[in-house]
């Protein structure tokens, strides 16, 4: 598939997120309000451009768009207008790292800090209550959300929370290890309801509403699955940050990075930690566009394109901005965006590469 370049002007890690501190008290009942807001957004200040650092891109059920920044709060636009929204109105940090929404129509920002919970006016600190949840069985119902607790999982169904643990009962955490292997870096309840984790180093974790069973092969266990996708046809991809991108089709789990020849063994087994381009071995995105291609994202050596025979590979050579792909989203047209090196955001319109420009309508 031929993709032409247009340019126009214009750790530890929280996947959900890893609740570690928190930032202020809050009410510990969730909103149990089923009414959706659909309001303008009052808060934040108006700008044209959007800062450093974003590592989520959201389209809420109202059409905006957020933007989650690693350390300048969130950007929401609404097509029009570009507001940014930081801990001074009442985010709880400003290192960001997810945007969820729930069966209610409220927001929640996974961060550094904690997860907070935005209603359309005002936000609301939900750290303490997800740390000190209940645990329990997963009892998944559509629309709930995951967040990380501490060496633990917790579910929010729209009206409580429960955590869970992913890891089997012979595991312990010793206490002073940061090591923290079963932590969800990725999460995905597939078209059947299973529920899929992307681990720290322990592979992807199965749940069947039952059981919990891990893929590890093929080096999928080791480095941290960064991303888990399903396509159109059903299959499952994990993006692996040295193994590269796997394909599952519930019977069968290929290394595709392994088939084609473009594994980084320097990376992955040695002490070599540095970017290889040519390589799809660090995978931190995965997407498909209309046409049924899988698009992958690389934190080192670019943007690559499989159409299930062949993968093409576009980097700065072919005007991209950036060859680290933070992101790959599909908006509710279809459309996919891309974030390079946190900084630039594109849109794949049809087969040509847009920058998006903010402030305008």
């Amino acid at each position: 598939m031929k993709i032409t370049i247009l340019i126009l002007s214009a750790f530890l890690f929280f996947g959900t997120v890893a609740v570690v501190t928190s930032c202020d008290r809050q009410n510990n009942k969730a909103d149990e309000s089923n009414a959706r807001y659909n309001i303008a957004i009052h808060i934040g200040d108006t700008v044209s451009a959007l800062g450093k650092d974003i590592d989520c891109i959201f389209q809420d059920k109202a059409d905006n768009y957020w933007f989650a920044s690693n350390g300048d709060g969130v950007y929401c636009y609404n097509g029009k207008t570009l507001l940014h929204i930081t801990d001074k109105d009442g985010l709880c940090s400003n290192f960001v790292w997810t945007v969820q929404e729930d069966v209610n129509g409220h927001l929640w920002f996974s961060t550094r800090d904690g997860v907070c919970s935005f209603n359309g006016t005002t936000f609301t600190n939900y750290t303490d209550t997800i740390q000190n949840a209940p645990a329990g069985k997963l009892h998944y119902t559509k629309g709930g959300l995951f967040f990380n607790s501490l060496n633990a999982v917790c579910f929010y169904n729209g009206k409580s929370f429960t955590n869970f643990f992913i890891h089997p009962n012979t595991y312990s955490q010793p206490p002073a290890d940061m090591n923290r292997p079963y932590d969800v870096y990725s999460t995905l309840v597939d078209k059947d309801g299973n529920v899929w984790f992307g681990t720290q180093s322990k592979g992807v974790c199965r749940y069947n509403g039952e059981t919990f069973s891990y893929l590890t092969d093929k080096d999928l266990a080791g480095p941290a699955v960064r991303s888990i996708f399903q396509d159109k046809a059903g299959n499952l991809w994990f993006g692996n940050n040295g193994g590269g991108l796997f394909r599952y089709d519930g019977k069968t789990l290929t290394n595709i990075t392994e088939e084609k020849g473009l594994s980084n063994p320097g990376f992955l087994r040695g002490d070599k930690f540095t970017d290889k381009p040519g390589t799809l071995a660090r995978v931190w995105a995965i997407n498909e566009d209309k046409e049924g291609n899988i698009w992958i994202g690389t934190i080192d050596a670019g943007l690559w394109v499989y159409d299930g025979t062949r993968l093409t590979n576009y980097t700065t050579k072919d005007g991209l901005t950036g060859n680290a792909i933070w992101t790959i989203y599909k908006d509710k047209k279809g459309e996919l965006w891309f974030v390079t090196n946190g900084d630039a955001i594109w849109k794949l319109n049809g087969k040509s590469f847009t920058k998006v420009a903010f402030g305008k309508s």
